[in-house]
């Protein structure tokens, strides 16, 4: 299995949220790609790259980024053996691939014939996720179907289904359908579902078919990567393996929190996420 980090956002929300800040205390995050951001004692990208090791999950770790963080993720990357880099060679938000073209960036420029773990840059969950339990359980599906794929879920507040894709199930916990932001009374569900995703490698042919579909249509369509898993949910079979949630550094106020937690929370560090 191989890893693709996505991290070729430009960070937008946060970077105004720094400028606007008037106390000063964060003036030094200006300019830094949110995968790169100090949380706790490292990076927020080493916590990954530290537990996919300790994990032996995968083999390599491929991380795409933007042309404007290109050298910044080099430079970091070069104190990992198994980490490499690749940039989209966009410039601005505004002409962002999105996520889904990045993905069929990575696995075309690497080659990848494998399964693939799919991991937002920018996200980080609680200590209850184990890695080595989701890859145990994609084994196990994988045994029954190899067709099958693995996301997360995890509960959120009934306020904020507007925020995430929800998921729907069966009670194999097999994902019916993924709703995007949905009004709660449009759903009885409250499965959000993270970008955290084990795709198998017999659905890595869609990507392309996906993007083709979906060439002409304008990027939001094609951006966030839970546009893909909607698409490939009636088409192969995915489930989902329950978290009890994640941080997800979007603003100053959730960067702030997400540091708190690792700086003055966190028990091990040494297991944390393995």
């Amino acid at each position: 299995m191989k890893a693709v980090i996505l991290a070729a956002g430009y960070g937008t929300r946060l970077q105004r949220d720094v400028a606007a800040d008037s106390s000063g205390r964060f003036a030094h995050l200006a300019g830094t790609a949110k995968p790169l951001l100090p949380v706790g004692r490292s990076a927020l990208l080493s916590l990954w790259v530290r537990a996919l090791t300790a994990a032996r999950c995968v083999d390599c770790i491929h991380v795409v980024t933007n042309a404007v963080y290109h050298a910044a993720f080099e430079e970091w990357a070069s104190h990992f053996t198994n980490v490499k880099i690749l940039s989209d060679q966009t410039t601005s938000n505004e002409g962002r691939l999105g996520a889904v073209a990045c993905l069929q960036l990575a696995v075309k420029h690497f080659n990848i014939e494998d399964h693939v773990l799919v991991i937002g840059g920018d996200t980080l969950f609680k200590e209850d996720f184990s890695l080595k339990k989701v890859k145990e359980r994609f084994n196990e599906l994988q045994a029954e179907s190899e067709d099958s794929c693995l996301l997360l879920s995890y509960q959120c507040q009934e306020e904020e289904t507007s925020k995430y894709g929800i998921l729907e199930v069966d009670s194999d916990l097999r994902v019916l359908c993924m709703k995007e932001k949905p009004l709660s009374a449009e759903t009885q569900s409250r499965r959000a579902c993270p970008c955290f995703y084990m795709f198998s490698k017999k659905s890595l042919p869609l990507l392309e078919n996906f993007l083709e579909e979906k060439k002409e249509a304008p990027i939001e369509e094609k951006d966030a990567p839970g546009n893909f898993v909607s698409w490939l949910i009636p088409r192969k079979p995915v489930y989902i393996h329950e978290i009890s949630g994640r941080f997800d550094v979007g603003n100053l106020p959730s960067y702030i929190e997400c540091d708190l937690y690792f700086r003055e929370t966190l028990q091990d560090v040494e297991s944390y996420m393995v």
